[in-house]
């Protein structure tokens, strides 16, 4: 009989392969979208609204793909998925950071949307999967620390290097650099799988927990909810800090959500397969509404707002863990693959609108105050929404 011990020491080369497949994953494709929407504009001249409107299109896209990676991992398996996908993203960065005209930018981004689905939650989840089940909680949590952990690693390197040597040089040099680093852990990690490859088909195949199935939207509705405000922060956090506490303040706010993020989602990590989710959940909403509401009540204090991005932090990585671990409670093993990935296809339709939606907000109201309202009721509603049970 196989103990969570087992599981782990058995386990534990895949948990590195994921967690470096995050940190390129991430890096690329959420943390690098703000470097490249920058660097375009600077570059290029081009609007605001038409780089963003790449950025949408990319997530959009990617939404729709990610439901893919369950079965490309089960008729593939995870290595040739995660490695092809992780290829693809960095090349369809560097099209996008050699940009000339709109076409070719979004050309870029139709690509890094194709790599983003296969080298993010879904396919991490659904890869750990075919090693874990007692302690897929804690596999999960640590491998996803490398989202986390490219908040201040991969976008500070390309802000950097793209000072230095330009953004049409600096992507592709950082892309080819992890690269490297990644095909030989993703090789060790993935060399042998703990399951056969029936149960493999099995986890990531399609089934039951469809758009109609209620205890799907149980899930995938609070969540969403609670990463459309994430999203809606993180990106406007800069904008809305420098005002209130200046360059260096943001930039200290900034990197303590980040560095709070992978704190907060490797302390729980730890007892999470242990707890109530939907509990924890909620719990997790309420801390970063209640930090928001710091944030609005207390705009002229600098503790304030450093203490909003401290709390706000702490579960910035576990709205993105979450999710998988519920399916994984509340829905059979031959399902999880298919209902993390429409969950996650779900999150990602929300918070692709919720930038454009919050800066809408702003000029509206000409300021960030009416944002933050926003965010802290979104976050409420999402942990009310998630203590809903099936009866």
């Amino acid at each position: 009989m196989t103990t969570p011990l087992d599981e782990l020491r058995a386990g534990w080369p895949v948990v590195v392969a994921c967690f470096a497949t995050a940190i390129f994953g991430w890096g690329f494709g959420l943390y690098g979208q703000s470097v490249l929407v920058a660097g375009l504009q600077a570059r290029r001249g081009w609007s605001a609204f038409l780089v963003s409107s790449a950025s949408t299109f990319y997530y959009l896209v990617g939404a729709g793909l990610i439901m893919l990676a369950p079965r490309l991992i089960a008729r593939l398996g995870p290595r040739r998925v995660i490695l092809g996908g992780a290829a693809i993203l960095g090349l369809g960065a560097t099209v996008t950071a050699n940009a000339t005209v709109p076409p070719i930018m979004f050309a870029g981004s139709l690509l890094m949307a194709a790599g983003w689905a296969a080298t993010s939650t879904t396919a991490i989840a659904t890869t750990l999967a075919l090693w874990f089940d007692a302690r897929r909680g804690l596999a999960i949590s640590l491998a996803l620390n490398g989202a986390s952990a490219s908040g201040f690693t991969v976008a500070p390197l390309l802000v950097a290097l793209q000072q230095a040597l330009g953004l049409d040089r600096a992507v592709p040099l950082v892309a080819v650099g992890l690269f490297a680093v990644l095909v030989p852990l993703v090789l060790w990690g993935t060399s042998r799988p703990r399951r056969d490859g029936v149960r493999a088909s099995r986890i990531s195949s399609a089934g039951q927990g469809g758009l109609r199935d209620a205890r799907f939207w149980r899930i995938a509705l609070p969540f969403a909810l609670a990463l459309m405000a994430q999203v809606a922060l993180l990106v406007h956090l800069v904008a809305l800090l420098l005002p209130r506490i200046g360059t260096g303040g943001a930039g200290l706010g900034v990197g303590l959500v980040s560095f709070m993020a992978l704190a907060g989602r490797l302390g729980l990590g730890t007892v999470v397969d242990r707890l109530d989710l939907r509990r924890v959940s909620a719990v997790s909403f309420t801390i970063q509404a209640a930090s928001v509401g710091l944030m609005i009540a207390l705009p002229a204090s600098p503790w304030a707002q450093i203490a909003g991005c401290i709390g706000f932090g702490l579960s910035v990585g576990n709205v993105i863990t979450l999710p998988s671990l519920l399916v994984q409670r509340e829905f059979p093993p031959a399902q999880f693959g298919a209902v993390v990935g429409r969950t996650t296809a779900v999150g990602q339709v929300a918070y692709a609108f919720a930038p454009a939606i919050a800066g809408l907000v702003h000029d509206v109201a000409g300021g960030y105050t009416p944002v933050l309202v926003l965010c802290a009721a979104l976050q409420l509603a999402a942990a009310v929404s998630v203590l809903s049970r099936r009866r």
